[in-house]
């Protein structure tokens, strides 16, 4: 469990010192002080919640703190029901692409824990994309998910290049479970 001092709370918050100490000793920002001396610590997940709670940025803890999830596609009802059942309270920030071309430049901004590319968007372009991320070396541990159309054809998809997929119609809840379980096991969630 990852513990911060008053003073690296202080630069997160981009206030003094003093003032989270203040939060600390009034009860709002919960934590722990060292035995045998007046230093207090603050876990993470104590901060994070605090700053969730607060409408605080998170900074720098963002990308250890937000399960971030970029959707490739165009269905805005499946769009809607992600953002639903992933909402930025539970520590999920969902961005979404419309095109591969699109998908290349929000995964090189978002840098997301996983990108799920709906193949209604076209096979090849979605397979192309899978591919694409997983020539990148910085790509490699991301967790890929492909969704397939339900049209009658058979759609493989190459395991080297895609971690899991669901074939349409699937219920939205079941998705979001899955990825909820794929990036918690990598990064701790609050």
């Amino acid at each position: 469990m990852k513990v911060f001092t008053t003073g690296q709370v202080a630069k997160i918050c981009k206030v003094a010192p003093r003032t989270v100490s203040k939060w600390f000793d009034s009860g709002r920002l919960k934590g722990y002080r060292i035995p045998g001396s007046q230093d207090r610590r603050i876990p993470r997940e104590y901060l994070i919640k605090f700053l969730k709670e607060h409408g605080m940025p998170l900074g720098d803890l963002e990308d250890e703190a937000m399960a971030k999830v970029l959707l490739v596609g165009q269905d805005q009802l499946l769009i809607e029901n992600l953002k639903r059942h992933l909402p930025v309270e539970n520590s999920f920030k969902i961005q979404v692409a419309a095109s591969g071309f699109e998908a290349g430049i929000q995964a090189e901004s978002f840098h997301p824990d996983c990108i799920v590319v709906d193949y209604a968007i076209g096979r090849i372009d979605a397979q192309q994309i899978c591919q694409n991320l997983r020539r990148n070396a910085e790509y490699s541990e991301t967790i890929v998910i492909a969704l397939l159309p339900d049209d009658g054809s058979q759609i493989t998809v190459d395991r080297n290049h895609v971690n899991e997929s669901f074939k349409k119609p699937f219920d939205v809840a079941l998705l979001a479970e899955r990825l909820r379980t794929l990036i918690g096991s990598r990064k701790e969630l609050v």
